[in-house]
């Protein structure tokens, strides 16, 4: 069906955090067909990240390509495609160039009418995480088991690849623990309180500590009237880095705290200590959607707030966590200087 020396085409035109997930389908394809080749479809703004995935051969922006439609998907000349996002444009477009297959979930209409290899499967009602339930969609290719989160987390193959600004450079080069504090999700997620995140700033003691506060422009303007001025040891970064550059920052840090939000998938992917903060709430609960890597980890509220209201964890409990990994890397760091 299909061969080693194949074309094989990803599918993901959603947001970075359902991306930085679905990333790990290229490392998984190329273990079964070791000389394929890969391309990505994706978004513009998730462009920057895609590039970073080192099992991606090429990348493909729906956004400039839509217009050409099966015209654009025919002279990629894929043997393959895996629609681990059900876009009924694409899809329909893939079926339209007469990709030979073309792979998707059962459960949606576009699936009957555009794929011939369909999966069955819920993502709302499964137990599995949803990095687990992409590899669902490999079955048609040969996989024949679903891999464990553990083994998931070494698939990723990111590589940071954008030039640090110098000033953004300048404020990495000394030995603090770099915390990067990402306080907004834009809707994808149930948040913690500003005023939470601005608390946890002031348990984490300056002489251990650099804390980069990160978001959008826009998000800057509802997170600065909430830094606090008085901690010399807090940064506002929200607005200065475009996603390329944000990448390669995180990838310089040590950990990072958020929502369930794309930045966090991607310290998670980069092998920090990625640290979610969830409602444990289906189908938004961290079985489905927890950061996925070596050095991840999950603090869930003890339940889902009421509407209006944000997750209800003590800024204490998360300096905790923070403040172990700082001795434990400062006990790595001193076990170094004596061997």
């Amino acid at each position: 069906m299909v061969k080693e020396t194949d074309h094989i085409l990803i599918a993901r035109t959603d947001s970075i955090g359902d991306v930085v997930l679905t990333l790990p389908l290229a490392a998984s394809i190329r273990k079964l067909l070791p000389g394929c080749r890969i391309s990505f479809i994706g978004r513009t703004y998730t462009a920057d990240l895609i590039r970073c995935c080192h099992a991606v051969d090429a990348f493909v922006n729906w956004d400039e390509a839509s217009s050409q439609g099966a015209d654009l998907l025919r002279s990629l000349q894929a043997t393959a495609i895996i629609h681990a996002l059900p876009d009924a444009e694409l899809m329909r477009a893939a079926h339209a160039a007469g990709i030979p297959v073309r792979i998707a979930t059962a459960g949606r209409w576009a699936s009957w009418k555009y794929a011939n290899h369909r999966v069955w499967f819920s993502r709302k009602r499964s137990d599995l995480h949803e990095s687990q339930l992409n590899h669902s969609l490999l079955k048609p290719l040969g996989l024949v088991h679903t891999p464990a989160l553990a083994e998931i987390a070494g698939l990723y193959q990111l590589t940071p690849r954008a030039e640090l600004p110098a000033f953004a450079s300048a404020l990495l080069h000394d030995s603090f623990i770099k915390v990067i504090l990402h306080p907004l999700s834009k809707g994808s997620a149930v948040n913690w309180g500003l005023d939470d995140f601005m608390a946890l700033c002031h348990l984490l003691p300056a002489d251990r500590f650099r804390i980069f506060i990160t978001g959008t422009e826009a998000e800057g303007l509802r997170i600065r009237p909430s830094i606090p001025a008085a901690l010399p040891h807090v940064i506002d970064m929200t607005g200065k880095l475009n996603l390329g550059e944000f990448i390669t920052f995180i990838g310089k840090c040590d950990a990072l705290v958020a929502a369930s939000t794309g930045p966090l998938h991607i310290s998670a992917a980069l092998g920090l200590r990625a640290i979610g903060l969830y409602s444990p709430e289906r189908p938004i609960h961290p079985g489905r959607w927890a950061p996925v890597g070596l050095r991840a980890e999950v603090i869930t509220a003890d339940a889902h707030p009421e509407a209006g209201h944000t997750l209800a964890i003590s800024p204490a409990r998360v300096a905790r966590s923070l403040l172990v990994f700082s001795e434990e890397k400062e006990a790595q760091s001193r076990g170094k200087q004596r061997s």
